[in-house]
């Protein structure tokens, strides 16, 4: 499906429907409040929880274009939201080729949009470094000590996707429920400077226990590394989202030398947009690893520019924090180091001293 075909998906109509009638509203309440239950529950009855799910588990098993563009929506009206539901895509995704009893027990309500997942492994990226420890059970539980340093959406999940890896090398993944309980304790939320609104905390596992029934996944790190690593070189659509949002609000301020410079960082944007997506679609995932760096890069420089564009226009009034410029500026500042690897990040500096 090409990206034009896109806006004719029906889960694309429902994230505009969504958006436009439920979060843009509310997103500068949500980045200072905190997302609602009730922006939760609309987003789980408009079906885009399920965009990538299988169809025979009641998912929309829809194409990857699709997924992208419903991502920009969402990102462009209320960042925040995007981030919760971004998380519930791992765990479906895991699911559906890993264990069978966790399969049947949560693949059909998480694609269905009854229950929203997030997730807790980044820190697997810090191997041989083990800031989670798992450690097989006799009867084939898993036990997680250690402390996941960013655990989003708090509160709002109903089950979430656990990563550790053991003193071997292994890494495993089990699923859980999110809240305190024996051996597992969130911290106070944190205080971010974009995205607390997110309700991300960190979690302390002091000998947390999960049953054979509930471990997805085991397999080992250099093998779930190579898979993990080439995924952050690619750009976030998120990144157009935010950029085509703070645009929008140039051509919303309706002075001819702001819609002039839309027109320009439209057209840039669009050009990246259409590079960054040929490389996941037309390219093996583990190759031209450099390109996409690239390409991921000069999409943080162009939304940094429409979202200063978005406060320039609105001089003074952008800074208030009822208005959307100063949202969206720090919501791009935020994208620029989410899901942040060693190589992105020196890609990224590289960049900049160019």
């Amino acid at each position: 499906m090409t990206a034009a075909a896109t806006p004719q998906h029906p889960l694309v109509a429902a994230a505009r429907r969504l958006a436009e009638d439920v979060l843009a509203p509310a997103a500068e309440r949500h980045d200072r409040d905190g997302v609602t239950p009730e922006a939760i529950a609309a987003l789980k009855a408009s079906g885009v929880l399920g965009v990538n799910a299988p169809a025979a588990y009641g998912g929309r098993e829809a194409p990857a274009a699709v997924g992208r563009e419903v991502a920009e929506i969402l990102a462009g009206a209320c960042c925040s939201t995007f981030f919760v539901q971004a998380q519930h895509h791992t765990p479906v995704r895991t699911l559906m080729t890993g264990a069978r009893e966790p399969r049947e027990r949560w693949l059909r309500p998480l694609a269905e949009g009854r229950a929203l997942a997030g997730i807790a492994f980044s820190h697997l990226r810090a191997f041989p470094q083990l800031p989670v420890r798992a450690t097989e059970l006799p009867d084939g539980g898993l036990r997680f000590d250690g402390r996941v340093p960013w655990y989003t959406g708090w509160g709002l999940n109903d089950v979430f996707l656990l990563g550790g890896a053991t003193a071997d090398g292994q890494v495993v993944f089990a699923l859980a429920e999110p809240h305190d309980q024996p051996g597992l304790t969130a911290t106070e939320p944190l205080r971010l400077a974009a995205l607390t609104g997110a309700r991300t905390v960190g979690l302390v596992l002091d000998g947390f226990t999960v049953p054979p029934e509930a471990v997805v996944t085991r397999q080992p790190y250099a093998e779930w590394a190579a898979a993990d690593r080439p995924k952050n070189t690619n750009t976030n659509p998120a990144v157009f989202g935010v950029a085509r949002a703070a645009l929008d609000l140039l051509d919303a301020f309706g002075d001819p030398e702001a819609k002039d410079t839309a027109d320009v960082l439209r057209a840039r944007l669009d050009a990246a947009r259409r590079d960054a997506y040929a490389l996941v679609d037309e390219v093996p995932a583990d190759q031209e690893l450099d390109a996409r760096l690239a390409v991921k890069t000069r999409a943080y420089d162009l939304m940094r520019a429409a979202t200063t564009a978005a406060i320039v226009a609105g001089g003074g009034r952008a800074f208030g924090l009822s208005a959307p410029a100063q949202r969206l500026a720090r919501e791009g500042l935020f994208l620029v180091v989410q899901g942040q690897t060693a190589e992105v990040r020196s890609a990224h500096l590289a960049a900049l001293r160019a």
